[in-house]
């Protein structure tokens, strides 16, 4: 078996173009998402490779390790993305690279999990599927007029005109005034949702590494936003990453108006495609939104060693307590347990 060599993303020069030559690589792998999780959260990213240190990286398996009291310790590729498939061009360059995770993890006593693309080099043995997700991926290759001529009638480009009489105001950057805009929508949504927001310095330190290539964009109704989204350019591709409302005013259609443009700026900017995330199988309303704008599905497989054990009964009460916490406690309340709470979720 190839001997595997364990190097820094952050620091060793040859990932960045690593990443450039692969065309699975997404903004997943990239260092800038990679240098927000070690600055929020405090992970340290790694990276395996047969590669040896003078030569060209040919293949790597990105992850970090994360250490919890209250989840417990694990190795993850990576945390908080949706997709983070392994950059490998067969099983057989697979194999290696797992086999080294695999054996920290028995050794340690904790698990591994991998997020991948389904049909991608990720199925090995040894290797179980923990959880399916749907992911939706916007092809950008057809005229602006195709495209808008794909999306549904009614809930999409009904709603888009809506938006644009009703004299909703488009706002985009990332100075302080539009992410404490965006992050009140955050923190209402998520609420609404019945879990914590994330922290404040997550979406900092990502605006701080991704630069201009990240946008928070905004909807306003008489000067306030009422819907904002934030998305990230990587590559080819710009990636739809967190999105938030007020319900009071969907009826005007900011969430559409709000995508569109996304999707109108990428496609002008010369980008090839539009990911939208993934999605649960079971949330049959945001699918059937990713839907309505044409995009394709597929598979995501989250894939898990040692094999998932069922949450205990305790841990079933434990969340719906926690859920219903998140609903119901005041707002400084809720960010402050997003900021204790977050570092463990991974």
């Amino acid at each position: 078996m190839p001997l595997v060599n364990v190097i820094d993303p952050l620091q060793d020069a040859r990932w960045p173009q690593f990443l450039e030559s692969r065309h699975d690589a997404s903004l997943f792998h990239s260092t800038e998402w990679l240098d927000a999780l070690r600055r929020t959260y405090g992970f340290q990213p790694c990276a395996l490779t047969t590669s040896r240190p003078w030569e060209p990286l040919i293949n790597g398996l990105v992850f970090c390790r994360v250490q919890s009291w209250i989840t417990g310790r694990r190795l993850i590729s990576v945390p908080f993305s949706d997709h983070c498939t392994p950059l490998v061009d067969d099983e057989t360059e697979f194999e290696p690279l797992l086999s080294g995770l695999q054996e920290e993890a028995s050794q340690g006593k904790q698990y591994l999990e991998i997020r991948s693309i389904a049909g991608g080099a990720a199925m090995a043995p040894g290797l179980t599927v923990s959880g399916t997700f749907c992911l939706h991926r916007l092809d950008l290759r057809p005229t602006l007029d195709e495209l808008f001529r794909t999306f549904h009638g009614s809930c999409i480009r009904r709603r888009i005109k809506r938006a644009e009489r009703e004299g909703l105001r488009y706002d985009d950057g990332t100075s302080e005034e539009q992410l404490h805009g965006f992050y009140q929508l955050v923190v209402r949504t998520r609420r609404r949702q019945g879990i914590p927001p994330q922290p404040l310095s997550w979406f900092r330190n990502l605006i701080a590494c991704h630069g201009e290539n990240l946008k928070i964009r905004l909807a306003c109704h008489n000067g306030q936003p009422v819907a904002g989204i934030l998305t990230i350019r990587y590559k080819s591709t710009m990636t739809y990453k967190y999105g938030c409302s007020d319900p009071e005013f969907h009826h005007l259609g900011p969430m559409q108006l709000l995508m569109w443009t996304a999707i109108r700026q990428a496609k002008e900017s010369g980008l090839l495609e539009f990911d939208m995330g993934r999605t649960d199988w079971s949330n049959e309303g945001l699918l059937t939104f990713k839907d309505r704008w044409g995009a394709n599905r597929s598979t995501l497989l989250y894939l898990r060693y040692p094999a998932l054990t069922p949450p205990s009964r305790t841990q079933q009460v434990a969340a719906r307590v926690a859920k219903w916490f998140m609903a119901c406690a005041p707002d400084r309340v809720v960010t402050a347990a997003g900021s204790i709470l977050y570092p463990h979720f991974a």
